[in-house]
């Protein structure tokens, strides 16, 4: 199966990453992997979704308001979890003469790395 990457930019502000999810699942759309920046005032998110999906989403965001910025097919690997295996996999890219310009993992493990200005609130917000 094919999985394609959107890119979308937002206002830096609260709530639009949340806005996003919602969006995505009100469509029935299940989000694989994203990964968030931001700088300049403007937040870019990256989201990986399953080709099948890719129309309902691309819809169901532009119904929303929020357009898309990118999309392209993107292809994923599965690696260990272990020391070295960013390297090992990295490492045979290169030597391909692969150049990566755009790289984030998935959930599996459903781990999820946020920053923020207020990571005291952001706890609360979380635990409560």
């Amino acid at each position: 199966m094919m999985a394609y990457d959107v890119t979308l930019i937002f206002d830096d502000r609260p709530g639009e990453l949340a806005r996003l999810g919602e969006v995505a699942g009100a469509a029935g759309v299940n989000i694989d992997g994203f990964a968030a920046f931001t700088g300049e005032g403007k937040g870019v998110v990256h989201v990986l979704v399953a080709d099948d999906r890719l129309d309902t989403l691309r819809d169901a965001l532009t119904q929303a308001g929020m357009s898309i910025a990118d999309e392209r097919e993107v292809f994923v690997v599965t690696v260990a979890d272990e020391p070295g295996a960013l390297g090992e996999v990295t490492r045979r890219l290169a030597d391909a003469n692969v150049n990566i310009d755009l790289a984030y993992t998935t959930f599996g493990g459903v781990r999820m790395v946020f920053s923020t200005d207020d990571v005291r609130l952001a706890r609360e917000a979380l635990d409560g």
